[in-house]
């Protein structure tokens, strides 16, 4: 009964490129608007999110760039899969009010950062993001190195 729990919460895909690439300020949870081939897609693993942003546009948060590969089993009769298609999030109006003003004043983007599952549901992790600079990444780099060494030293001394 726990590892299915467990596989309830689980990662689908990660946008791992997005914390060398950007500081994240803020997370939000949205949902996700997708058809029933996609949803078979992700339970098989098929997801790729290294690319994808979120756009505001018309009061609603529209992803683009993710990439869903289709199953085999998808009837082509029925329907034409497209793997990069525009998904529609589902976020609240509140939550769509404020990203669209912090985008405006403070230059940042939104970028998907998680595709999981929450109680048989696919949920997106979004992040209000700004861009660092290549400084930026050396000095991220310089500090997980150095928090590395720490914790090799804390194993050597115990």
């Amino acid at each position: 009964m726990n590892s299915k729990k467990a596989s309830q919460n689980s990662a689908i895909a990660l946008n791992r490129r997005a914390y060398y690439d950007y500081f994240i300020k803020q997370t939000l949870e949205a949902g996700l608007v997708l058809q029933g081939w996609e949803v078979k897609s992700l339970r098989s693993g098929r997801a790729q999110l290294s690319e994808s942003y979120v756009l505001l546009k018309n009061s609603e948060a529209w992803l683009l760039g993710c990439h869903i590969t289709p199953i085999s089993t998808v009837s082509i009769q029925h329907t034409r899969p497209d793997s990069t298609r525009t998904r529609k999030l589902l976020l609240r109006e509140r939550e769509l009010e404020k990203l669209a003003v912090d985008v405006a004043r403070k230059g940042c983007t939104i970028i998907a950062l998680k595709l999981y599952w929450k109680k048989n549901r696919v949920k997106l992790e979004i992040g209000l993001a700004q861009g660092k600079k290549e400084w930026d990444k050396r000095a991220a780099l310089k500090e997980k190195d150095w928090q590395r060494a720490k914790a090799r030293l804390r194993q050597l001394s115990n």
